[in-house]
């Protein structure tokens, strides 16, 4: 009797979620990055990508936030109740026990990939 051995495929560490062109500057977009809602948010210069989940509103929402900057720093502030989350760290920049997971983010060939895990040390919440 012979055992068969079968090898899983590999699942690649980045995810091709989108064309650049497809996120206007200044604004999010939602998408399933390994099976989770990450918020996709294109500025002048960058494109970062953070959880999209509120802690406060306990709602997926993020992606449909207010994009702008305080002080410099790169934000996107809750559509429902307007905390503002830095688009670099996932800080909550009205609550600093509050902080939302972030995701690396790189643009190839016209093309957003995000990397399928957040970034370590993030933590949903409080």
């Amino acid at each position: 009797m012979k055992a068969l051995a079968f090898q899983a495929a590999a699942v690649p560490e980045w995810e091709d979620v989108c064309g650049l062109d497809q996120v206007m500057k200044g604004t999010g977009v939602c998408a399933l990055v390994g099976g989770r809602q990450v918020a996709i948010v294109r500025t002048d210069d960058a494109v970062y990508a953070l959880d999209n989940f509120d802690p406060f509103s306990k709602a997926f929402v993020l992606s449909r936030g207010i994009v702008g900057d305080r002080g410099g720093v790169p934000k996107i502030a809750s559509p429902l109740y307007k905390q503002s989350f830095d688009l670099r760290t996932g800080q909550c920049l009205d609550d600093p026990r509050v902080r939302v997971p972030t995701y690396e983010v790189r643009v190839e060939r016209g093309r957003i990939l995000v990397h399928r895990e957040p970034r370590p040390g993030a933590i949903h919440g409080t």
